[in-house]
Order: C-alpha cells, then structure tokens, then sequence
C-alpha cells in the first residue's frame, strides 16, 4: 500500500515538472554589431502544451539584466530559481531575457561598433522572437523592464520606441547615468565614468553630462510618449537620487505613472520581491489591451 502511495506520488510530481514553464536559449544574430548574442526564452505551460490548431499568439515581457550581468542572470541570480518560471505560467507570459553585455546601458554607441544594443534590443531581439514564436506581433501585446543597468534600458528604449511597447518598467534604474549622483565609493563611480564616456564621449559640463542619453533628461518624451510606466527602488540603493528626480519631475509635468519606493538595497533580493508587482501591473495593461490571455 505504502509503495502504491509513494508510485502514485512521484509520477504526480513528474506531471507537475512536465507539465512547468519551458526555457529555451536562443541564439539572436545581430548585423548592427556583426556577432551573434544569446537570449533565454521562457515560455509558459498554455503555450508548450497547445494542442496544434491552437494559433493563440501570446504577449511577451522583455527582462533586461543589470550591468556586469548575461542573458542568464534572472533565471540563476534570485533565490527562487523557479521565479520566472512561475510568473510565466501564472499570466500567460513570455519572458525574454537578452543578453546586454557587461555595461553597454542599451543604447547605441556613437563611437563603439560592437555597442548598438538599442537597435538589437528594439529591432533585431523583436524579429527573432517574432519569427520563432506564436507572439502578438504588435505594441499591445509587447512590454519591457529591467534592473539597474537594465531598468535604464528599459525605460530608454521604450521612451524612444513608443510605437513598439505598449508599458515600461525599472527596478533600482540607473535613470541619471551622472555618477555623481550615485552614493557610492570613488574608484567605483570613476570607472562607470569612464565607461560611458568610451561609449558616449567626454561628457559635457553640469548636473547632466549625456542629455538625450539619460532619463532625467527624458521626462517630457515621456510624457508625450503616454506609455504606462512603473519604476520602483529600495531605499538604501545608491541610485535613488536619480529615481526620486525622476518620479519628480513626472509629477510636476502631470505623467501618470505609478512609483514606489520599498525596504531594501541594491540586491537580488529586492529584485526578487520587486518582479512579481511589475508583471503585475503588466498584466493589467495587456488586460486593458484585451491581449492577455486568461
């Protein structure tokens, strides 16, 4: 009898593992940058398992990672190994999680060749997936976030690709790209310096060295742009200057947008519990998309 329970069991827990979110890991060409660059793809449950008329396309959330992160890190990185996983299959979602080298900050460099990660971000990533998955191939089945590195990113490129994402969001984002914003220590805030002044330039004088390339500088796109946005950060992260400035700014020139400022540093923890309220809020927009599968 004991066996028959234990037999019973397992071959149920094999039936939950067959039937979880897939991943799947993509290699993504990009001509812009002349190399070929990873993505992880997860897709939910409903989608592996349709039977084979089914053509329902599905909405797609792109994950940007941090600096010095890859492709892999939202799926290694938090403490729930499964986390994305979950998400996928609680809202129907495909999650993208590109690679965005070391510290390119996702836009294209006037000066780096190899750095055009807002044309493979915007362009090049949206073909591939588009081409190889059942997707909504429009705006409104198509949205985008990120931490840190990638929480820039994000709302970077979806400030100037409106018509290709129709919400944005950042955790902990580096939205003032002036690291003398950042409260950090010297040498770590000389070599963000120069780094985007390889990619960009020498920086010209005053609060904001790079306008056009940082999101204290965007705040009217934004608004003209009218995407639903949500941004959120610890109150202990060193880059919640540059977040407070910008959630300021959004209010004095009337941008809906929904900002939180949470318990928590720079950390994957605080990314971990700050992801499910984004695809949350997601949702809702797909939902009032009528794109959002139930």
């Amino acid at each position: 009898m004991y066996n028959k329970i234990l037999i019973s069991a397992l071959g149920c827990l094999l039936a939950m593992q067959v039937r979880a979110a897939r991943v799947d890991t993509l290699d993504v060409p990009s001509a812009s940058m002349n190399r070929t660059l990873r993505a992880a793809v997860v897709l939910p449950e409903r989608y592996i398992h349709a039977k084979k008329r089914d053509t329902t396309p599905f909405p797609v959330l792109y994950l940007l990672h941090g600096g010095k992160g890859s492709f892999r890190d939202w799926l290694t990185k938090p403490a729930d190994k499964e986390l994305l996983q979950r998400l996928a299959d609680q809202y129907n979602l495909i999650i993208v999680t590109p690679d965005g080298d070391p510290g390119s900050y996702y836009f294209d460099s006037p000066l780096v060749k190899t750095s055009q990660f807002e044309t493979f971000i915007s362009k090049e990533l949206i073909d591939r997936i588009d081409n190889t998955y059942r997707t909504i191939r429009d705006r409104k089945g198509r949205v985008i976030a990120g931490l840190s590195m990638g929480g820039h990113g994000a709302m970077f490129i979806s400030s100037r690709h409106p018509d290709l994402y129709s919400a944005a969001g950042s955790m902990s984002g580096v939205m003032n790209i002036n690291t003398a914003t950042w409260k950090v220590e010297a040498d770590f805030a000389k070599s963000r310096s120069e780094n985007f002044a390889k990619l960009l330039g020498p920086p010209k004088e005053g609060d904001t060295p790079y306008p056009g390339y940082t999101m204290v500088t965007l705040a009217d796109q934004l608004k003209k742009n009218g995407l639903p946005l949500i941004f959120d950060i610890g109150v202990d992260d060193f880059l919640i200057v540059g977040n407070r400035d910008l959630h300021r700014q959004l209010m004095e020139n009337k941008t809906p947008h929904d900002y939180t400022e949470r318990p928590g540093a720079h950390t994957w923890e605080y990314w971990e519990n700050a992801l499910p309220y984004q695809v949350l809020f997601f949702s809702k927009v797909l939902k009032a998309n009528q794109v959002a599968i139930p």
